[in-house]
């Protein structure tokens, strides 16, 4: 994977263009962050579709002040039951099963996101027009659906806005604010792999937070820590993070 990505690096370069990666997972983006920014050859930024998405791609773009821009290759699947009324409560599963029976490989497409009315789906646009040609039925649900570009639709993330008091930013505090669990129980997430902070894996519980940090904790959700807001009488910071529900 690091060697597909400073080859994308260098395309960018060698083409005076701005290249894309397919969507990474959370592994992937730890290893583009992991590498030396000496290896690549063109700057980065990550985008997937909407604000604070899990799964991304890479935009490579050359350091040139002028280069030749080409729109983004990420497309909107907006699907919705054909009869809402006999339409079944479907979950994340659910529609990944149904894109693994497609054959399309998880590469191609990025986060999957469910609300009352659609089912948004953010994918590779080489795949986006097969994808609703051949995707009829999620689960035992027909389904029809339609391409949208990105910017043709208006999505915001329900959050909750979670308020605590700590001794000090760390890792661990943080995520004890956030999620029910206890201290002994995040120690082993942590230091397991299952945490990554703007897609770096962080396996340190006292690993120091930064204000709009976003957290994502494999099997237990995501949030973005907002910051100090002060100082309790005893001492402690009273802290602000935004979980995504």
């Amino acid at each position: 994977m690091q060697n597909r990505l400073i080859e994308l690096s260098e395309w960018a370069y060698s083409r005076n263009i701005a290249v894309y990666s397919d969507f990474l997972g959370l592994n992937e983006q730890n290893i583009l962050h992991s590498t030396p920014k000496g290896l690549f050859a063109s700057s980065y930024t990550l985008i997937g579709g909407y604000d604070n998405p899990e799964r991304q791609m890479a935009r490579f773009s050359p350091d040139a002040l002028y280069y030749e821009e080409i729109s983004p290759p990420l497309q909107v699947l907006a699907i919705t039951p054909v009869n809402k009324r006999f339409a079944e409560d479907l979950s994340h599963r659910d529609y990944l099963g149904s894109l693994m029976n497609l054959g399309v490989v998880r590469e191609k497409f990025g986060d999957i996101v469910i609300t009352e009315t659609v089912t948004y789906i953010f994918v590779t646009r080489e795949i986006a027009a097969f994808i609703c040609e051949k995707l009829s039925k999620v689960r035992h649900t027909s389904v029809k659906c339609q391409v949208l570009d990105t910017a043709d639709i208006h999505y915001e993330p329900r959050t909750q806005e979670i308020s605590g008091s700590v001794k000090s930013v760390r890792l661990d505090a943080v995520l004890a604010t956030a999620f029910p669990l206890s201290r002994s129980k995040l120690t082993p997430l942590i230091e397991g792999g299952l945490v990554y902070v703007n897609g770096k894996l962080i396996t340190s519980n006292g690993y120091s937070l930064k204000d709009g940090d976003i957290i994502s904790v494999r099997g237990h959700g995501r949030l973005k820590y907002l910051g100090s807001q002060g100082t309790s009488k005893k001492g402690k910071q009273i802290i602000q993070v935004l979980k995504y529900i």
